[in-house]
């Protein structure tokens, strides 16, 4: 560190960032690597799960909140439907927008995968001392707050 108020150097910085975010992205891919459906893709699993949470939306608001082009979610949209994941039905108010929302099927998909990769989890976390997971639950109130920046 340097003497100045104990602000870390840039190459301090840099290196913490790296590190961090090696480790976020190893433990997302472990994460991601438990689910309910081995064939589905993240960005299909990221578009059932928002319509699970979020409720049905139009294809625009899906490609928005997704941060992709409408034919790029219309593709996913498209896979999802084929495999009865997802219904389209017409807007009530506006016959000219379509809304797609989660079937039962692909709410259970997301509740199968939800409750995998919290297992997961769980028995990673039930091998660490009480003091190991006040560390991480600290870490994720810390890593929550950069997420929202």
């Amino acid at each position: 560190m340097s003497d100045t108020n104990d602000i870390p150097d840039h190459d301090e910085l840099r290196a913490a960032a790296s590190d961090l975010r090696m480790a976020t992205f190893r433990l997302a891919r472990r994460l991601r690597a438990q689910r309910a459906v081995d064939t589905m893709s993240d960005a299909q699993f990221a578009v059932l799960a928002a319509l699970k949470v979020h409720g049905p939306h139009t294809l625009g608001e899906l490609a928005e909140r997704e941060r992709v082009t409408a034919p790029s979610m219309n593709r996913t949209v498209n896979c999802l439907e084929e495999l009865g994941y997802i219904a389209r039905t017409p807007d009530e108010v506006d016959r000219r927008k379509v809304n797609v929302a989660a079937t039962e099927v692909g709410r259970e998909v997301v509740e199968e995968t939800v409750r995998r990769r919290d297992a997961w989890l769980e028995d990673a976390l039930s091998g660490m001392t009480d003091a190991e997971r006040a560390v991480l639950a600290e870490a994720a109130a810390l890593m929550r707050g950069v997420a929202d920046r």
